[in-house]
């Protein structure tokens, strides 16, 4: 067992992009713990959409031992946490785990939107903070000014900033030193009852389900049967180990140490993320604080496109969930789509990787609806009911208003684009809170609605700013709003995955634009389809998307033209019959495009 004075426990957080995952993987090379011919960029991501879209979605943990200049060896447990508004839970619970963050900013681009919402995740969990500037090798890097930037837009101390390149290598056993000298030593008392939290949980094929756990107080050995606190069920531990990235066995870990444990745990679900863990006899007595639970913002349907594959995306979403406590689901039936699922996310872009991820891992073809947010309508006779699915809105004769929920969202933007930022907020039915400088860049604060803002708000911001502005929000509560549900028909039929709710003022553009979008991504049928945007019973909007025509005429050669008439006489009957009892196929991507708001 280690000596708990010469651990040290770290996240790396930033914005996205800044250089995380790089700097880590610099750590872990620099300090030997993987072999050079083992190592590969971004070392710690190790799904395969982490790697393909260049992000970190799910935080890694690995341990790295490092001798410092005073002789002494250190055990550093590092954690590299996602950038990513979607994924800020993730971080808030690799947080709870260690006692101090290496807040990376990069030297050219400063601090960005999503900076600042880490950092305030690594105060609130009363971290120790080292800044360091990456990317000090680029041309465009400016390290004094960004140290500025850091000390008036985040209020900390940056003059003792370690200014490196991760990407070079340059300035990494300058951090190694910080780490050691700056960051405080865990506290934690060995002969106490054991008390240790699970930081996160997921399942593997051939050890079940296996457990991050960080301990607190005590010591966690093999062969000890251990308590969940929350859900009171006891198991006996298989093994115990660290990561170093891969699985390493060791007899014991102690205070202060981040480790793992399997114990032939069958269901993920019986690992709560942010339970406390003991032993069974002689437990402690108070279990630790644990993470408040996420609270999913954006809602959508998932439903497989082949109906004898719902008990596998049961089983799937099931799986995910278990690796992912910010994602809930609950079971939904829908008269266009059959069973399927009504799942929550933090956001669209977690929407998006959990979509991915169901498609790949499991080998499920998913029809997904339009991603919507909770609202609140108050019926006449008083009552309140919670409405997530906007197919599901009651008659409006019974209704007496509706509530939709805000944000408060944070824009940082270079001052070139402003004005494009602000017209874009202002068209979201956005209110105006605050508009600050930090050198040369416009700190706005928005109220805005959040059903504006989860559909492609984020896209939009990014095309408008050509990428440089950061967009980080929060939940503020809710207000009340003219809004009403949209439907749209297709071919006189209701589609359930696309009805939405929308501002009564803004209604008629949005289904003019929706019947536009559909007319071109639906592909032409052998009857003509009309596409209808009502609300209520009446229509505001139409397109009609006219019919393949076969040239029934072609075999007519001379003769009367009473014999082409006839033939095509027969043709327009059978179109009209066929149009009654025809079925309209709309296109998978099709329901995704039809959503995203243009101009």
């Amino acid at each position: 067992m280690t000596d708990i004075n010469r651990i040290r426990n770290f996240s790396i957080v930033a914005h996205i992009d800044h250089g995380k995952s790089t700097l880590a993987d610099r750590l872990i090379q620099s300090t030997g713990t993987v072999a050079d011919r083992d190592m590969k960029a971004q070392m710690l991501d190790s799904m395969d959409i982490e790697r393909e879209r260049g992000i970190t979605i799910k935080a890694q943990t690995v341990r790295i031992s490092y001798r410092a200049h005073d002789g002494e060896t250190y055990i550093l447990n590092l954690i590299d946490t996602p950038g990513h508004v979607d994924f800020a839970y993730e971080v808030s619970r690799s947080m709870r785990a260690v006692e101090g963050s290496l807040l990376v900013v990069d030297a050219s681009q400063g601090v960005e939107a999503q900076t600042l919402a880490n950092v305030y995740q690594a105060i609130d969990a009363n971290h120790e903070i080292v800044p360091v500037l990456n990317k000090i090798d680029l041309p465009a890097a400016e390290p004094d000014r960004v140290k500025e930037q850091i000390e008036d837009v985040i209020g900390i101390d940056a003059s003792q900033a370690v200014e490196i390149s991760a990407k070079t290598g340059l300035g990494i056993p300058d951090v190694l030193e910080a780490i050691v000298t700056r960051l405080p030593a865990p506290q934690g008392d060995p002969d106490a009852p054991l008390r240790a939290m699970l930081v996160d949980s997921w399942y593997d094929a051939y050890l079940g389900v296996v457990v991050l756990v960080r301990i607190f107080d005590g010591k966690l050995k093999k062969g000890d049967r251990i308590r969940m606190m929350q859900t009171n069920a006891v198991y006996p531990v298989d093994r115990v180990g660290v990561f170093t990235p891969g699985m390493l066995p060791v007899d014991e870990i102690g205070p202060g140490e981040l480790g793992f444990l399997t114990a032939s745990i069958k269901q993920v679900r019986d690992t709560r993320v942010g339970d406390t863990i003991t032993t069974e006899r002689k437990g402690c007595e108070k279990a630790l604080p644990g993470f408040k639970p996420a609270q999913p913002v954006v809602f959508c349907g998932l439903f497989p496109v082949d109906a004898a594959d719902f008990e596998d995306l049961r089983d799937a979403i099931e799986k995910l969930q278990l690796n992912d406590a910010s994602f809930s689901s609950e079971m939904e039936t829908s008269a266009a789509l059959g069973f399927g699922f009504r799942c929550g996310f933090l956001g669209l872009l977690h929407l998006e990787v959990i979509r991915d991820r169901l498609e790949r891992e499991y080998d499920i073809d998913l029809i997904t609806t339009a991603p919507s947010v909770i609202y609140h309508v108050y019926m006449t006779d008083g009552s309140k009911i919670e409405l997530h699915n906007p197919a599901d809105m009651p008659d409006a004769v019974r209704v007496d208003h509706v509530e939709e929920p805000r944000i408060k969202a944070t824009i940082l933007v270079p001052d070139d684009y402003l004005g494009d930022v602000l017209k874009l907020c202002q068209e979201r039915r956005g209110v105006q809170l605050d508009l600050t400088y930090a050198g040369t860049r416009a700190m706005v604060v928005y109220d805005l609605p959040l059903n504006e803002v989860v559909f492609d708000f984020y896209d939009r911001l990014k095309s408008v700013t050509k990428g440089y502005a950061s967009f980080d929000y929060q939940v503020t509560g809710y207000q009340q709003d003219d809004l009403v549900k949209m439907q749209i028909l297709v071919n006189d039929e209701p589609v359930d995955a696309l009805s939405m709710m929308v501002h009564r003022a803004r209604a008629d553009a949005r289904g003019r634009s929706m019947c536009e979008k559909l007319k071109e991504l639906i592909p032409q049928h052998l009857f003509k389809i009309p596409i209808q945007a009502a609300i209520g019973g009446r229509i505001i909007a139409r397109e009609t998307i006219s019919a393949l025509r076969k040239d029934v005429t072609a075999k007519c050669y001379g003769g009367d033209a009473t014999r082409k008439r006839k033939l095509l006489e027969k043709q327009k009957a059978g179109k009209k019959r066929m149009r009654q009892f025809g079925r309209v196929e709309i296109p998978q991507e099709a329901f995704i495009s039809a959503l995203k708001m243009d101009e």
